[in-house]
């Protein structure tokens, strides 16, 4: 089998970790924003890491059945401890069990302490010829520099909508899912992927883009406004919660999975959540930009969206909200409660209308 034949997009990197396999290097860190592939792809490197020619063994690494592929996830919901990160330095001189080589794939690398890191930063420094390492953030800065500059570093980007539609086609979705899926994932097959086969994809994207249409200045309207576009979101996030149980009962049949399983689940799902809202801000800054393009005789994105609303807001308005948009996902990321943000960004929209 191909390595990494089942991946949406990323031609350029996966064409990168190809060869890599050949003479792979000590470290690896994924970097790139949130539900874009990066964790997936990271399963399959490590995967085809210790199974090189040998398909059942890359099969059994892949769905977490291999000895040789170590995934360290956090204890609880905070971190990697530094406990877990000295079993790891201990493991890590030990000889694999099956393969050439083993494989310690950190998912949320991210969420290593400042002492687990420390703690890591010789083994990955100097490990022995047959310990790799494959850590996986949002971001470099969200590792210390001296472990991150030990690592190879793989940068992943957004996806566009007809690679990502052409992907799920390819895994049995009709077009037409396929294609909204695609349309709301904002880039992010991981997200594409969960929600393709749920119909309400629509109503999420008219709602989003309703709002320019209903925004005031006045906090209850926007409360209001913020209910809309929240309960548009719930169903989404509740056919992922379903597509977890079916993983869950899958992995666990008797519905007694580990704490660590419901953990990781949780935190997915917070993932999904926070790209979820930060996809549909992208939806509504995208109305404002159709609206300023629309009006130099630009291209516009959503070429469904009733051109007498895109007339209403002059361009320098336009543009003024668009950034107010952004700033709001930028006060999402920064842990703003989500109800309270989108209030104030409706209000601040609805002053100029």
């Amino acid at each position: 089998m191909k390595p990494f034949a089942g991946v949406i997009g990323h031609t350029s990197v996966v064409d990168l970790l190809t060869s890599e396999l050949a003479n792979p290097a000590q470290a690896y860190l994924f970097v790139g924003p949130s539900n874009v592939g990066k964790a997936s792809v990271a399963r399959e490197f490590a995967a085809n890491l210790v199974g090189g020619s040998d398909t059942d063994a890359v099969r059994r690494a892949a769905t977490g059945n291999h000895p040789d592929v170590i995934v360290v996830a956090p204890d609880g919901r905070s971190s990697v401890t530094v406990d877990q990160a000295r079993m790891v330095v201990s493991a890590a001189v030990l000889a694999p069990l099956e393969s050439s080589s083993k494989v310690f794939l950190f998912e949320e690398a991210s969420m290593l302490n400042d002492e687990a890191a420390n703690a890591l930063l010789k083994t990955i420094e100097e490990p022995i010829p047959s310990s790799r390492f494959v850590l996986v953030a949002d971001s470099e800065d969200d590792l210390p520099s001296t472990v991150a500059s030990r690592c190879r570093t793989v940068v992943f980007g957004r996806v566009s909508e007809a690679e990502i539609a052409a992907g799920l086609e390819a895994n049995g979705i009709d077009h037409k899912n396929a294609v909204e899926a695609a349309r709301i994932s904002g880039g992010r097959p991981g997200l594409a992927l969960s929600l393709a086969t749920e119909p309400t994809v629509v109503e999420f994207r008219e709602a989003w883009l309703s709002v320019p249409a209903s925004v005031t200045d006045h906090p209850g309207d926007a409360y209001r406004l913020v209910s809309r576009v929240l309960e548009a979101t719930d169903p989404l996030l509740d056919a992922i919660k379903e597509r977890q149980g079916v993983e869950r009962l899958t992995l666990y049949p008797d519905d007694n999975a580990p704490k660590a399983f419901q953990e990781r689940q949780q935190r997915e799902l917070a993932r999904a959540s926070d790209a979820l809202y930060a996809t549909g801000l992208e939806l509504l800054a995208s109305f404002y930009r159709d609206t300023a393009a629309s009006q130099v005789g630009a291209p516009v994105q959503n070429s469904d969206v009733d051109v007498a609303l895109l007339a209403r807001i002059d361009v320098p308005t336009a543009i003024m909200h668009a950034e107010r948009v952004f700033a709001a996902i930028d006060a999402l990321n920064a842990n703003q409660r989500p109800t309270l943000a989108l209030a104030s960004l409706f209000v601040d929209l609805g002053r100029d209308e």
